[in-house]
């Protein structure tokens, strides 16, 4: 066994089959079947069953995969640690990050570290909700995770690093039901028809909150797509809660933006991993501390 036989494999579980991992790896599907078989005859055991032309993970192939996701990314970090040695970053560094938070500030973050380090790529991966995040960084799917949550959770094989606080916000059209004002009182949202996220995110969770003081709002839409919100709002399908995050952009297109009142806030805090970083990694979490500054 040696660790590109493990990368071939982990490119069949992510791409959902041979064909398109063959294509992800830039490799005729033939050649990438005989290394997944050699693999699998080193293990003394099928990693895979052929089902016509899908395949589906057996027990022994679900075992492998992260200790497989960890064995590649140490090898990651290997490499790119010599390469360190001579002042160059290099390589890529993937983070998983939720919606909002992938708006700003994950792309300030980015916007700063590529003018930092212009030879690192950066791969950003969806995850909807904390969990997920922690999961991808946790595996070994990411190295890096950004997330937002009511309260940071509480987790002991991964690192949290706060970053910052954002507050909920209200977006309304601009021939909708409310007059520009700084802020809006959430009794005012009695009667109204909300755009919302779905359970298991802060913003459901506010509309919740809300719900219970006794204000009645009933749901138009529920959306995991946080793109969708604006487009939905503009046309008047509803008002929309969405983070902090989105107040640019949202303002840039025309619509009004509210803070509440009282306010509600998620925090906000990076992901990495226990174990070793690789510098482009360590060098990302260093502009995240550095925006946490204010620098």
């Amino acid at each position: 066994m040696d660790v590109r036989q493990l990368e071939y494999f982990l490119a069949v579980v992510d791409h959902g089959g041979f064909s398109k991992g063959a294509r992800a790896l830039f490799m005729a599907q033939p050649s990438l079947s005989q290394a997944i078989k050699a693999l699998e005859k080193d293990l003394g055991s099928l990693l895979f069953h052929r089902v016509g032309r899908r395949v589906v993970l057996t027990d022994a192939g679900r075992a492998l995969i992260e200790p497989a996701r960890q064995v590649v990314r140490s090898m990651e970090v290997a490499r790119a640690s010599v390469a360190a040695v001579e002042g160059m970053v290099r390589g890529s560094v993937a983070i998983a990050a939720m919606p909002s938070p992938a708006v700003e500030p994950l792309s300030s973050m980015i916007d700063r570290f590529r003018r930092l380090h212009p030879d690192v790529r950066v791969v950003v991966r969806d995850a909807p909700v904390p969990q997920a995040v922690i999961e991808s960084v946790r595996t070994g799917v990411t190295e890096l995770g950004l997330l937002s949550a009511w309260e940071l959770p509480t987790v002991s094989d991964v690192r949290l690093h706060p970053v910052e606080e954002q507050r909920f916000v209200l977006v309304a059209a601009p021939d909708g039901p409310f007059e520009p004002a700084p802020t809006l009182p959430r009794e005012r949202l009695a009667g109204q028809r909300l755009i919302v996220g779905e359970h298991g995110t802060g913003l459901r969770r506010l509309v919740e909150e809300i719900r219970a003081s006794g204000v009645e709002v009933s749901i138009a839409v529920e959306s995991e797509h946080r793109e969708s919100f604006l487009p939905l709002v503009l046309k008047g399908v509803g008002v929309g809660v969405l983070a902090e995050a989105w107040r640019t952009l949202a303002e840039r297109a025309g619509a009004l933006v509210f803070d509440l009142d009282p306010p509600a806030s998620l925090h906000l805090a990076m992901v990495s991993r226990q174990s070793w970083l690789t510098p482009a990694a360590t060098a990302f979490l260093a502009t995240a501390r550095a925006y946490r500054r204010g620098l």
